[in-house]
């Protein structure tokens, strides 16, 4: 059986209910929110993987994250995204790049696109939640200088003590993930 795995940071609950407090901001924008529950970080999406590879994912995983220290993500923005793409797909926030953050995304894609025998992404890492993916068919009826705009500044922080293997079931109500490691991260 093959598993849509992703890695990921899993958001604090009072956080997650500040990011979808924004979602009221834009009732005119044909957008289909992200639930609450699925708010995250995506570190590296590895597509579908079989039994064996999604075990060797989870003890590399968990190798990676003993190695790394507690870390604080800061929530910057929020815009749609991504960045100088028209038309946009998404509405998302961005976090602020950091150094701890790059290391462990850097490494976690090193060592799964060695150990799965994946092809790394090549392109530089931008930390993002998205809070949304805009219905392209509805946004092109809209006369641009109709469209909602989205541009928001924020200041939200969180602390990261885990970084988790997840899996993306596809439902006909939208995504459902599910960890299926939790992997802590140094203390």
């Amino acid at each position: 059986m093959k598993h849509r795995i992703f890695v990921a940071i899993n958001l604090p609950e009072d956080t997650k209910k500040k990011l979808i407090e924004y979602q009221d901001k834009w009732p005119d924008l044909p957008i289909r929110w992200t639930k609450k529950e699925n708010l995250h970080i995506t570190l590296f999406f590895l597509g579908y993987l079989s039994d064996e590879e999604l075990l060797e994912v989870c003890n590399t995983t968990k190798e990676v994250a003993i190695n790394h220290q507690l870390f604080t993500v800061n929530l910057k923005k929020i815009f749609y995204g991504p960045p100088k793409k028209m038309p946009p797909r998404m509405v998302w926030v961005e976090g602020e790049k950091s150094e701890e953050l790059g290391k462990i995304q850097g490494e976690l894609e090193e060592k799964l696109t060695s150990s799965v025998r994946l092809k790394s992404e090549n392109r530089s890492y931008a930390p993002h939640i998205t809070l949304g993916r805009i219905k392209s068919w509805e946004w092109q009826k809209i006369e641009p200088e109709e469209r909602p705009e989205v541009n928001e500044e924020i200041d939200l922080s969180f602390e990261v003590n885990s970084i988790e293997v997840m899996e993306s079931k596809l439902r006909q109500g939208g995504p459902e993930y599910i960890i299926l490691e939790s992997c802590p991260l140094k203390i």
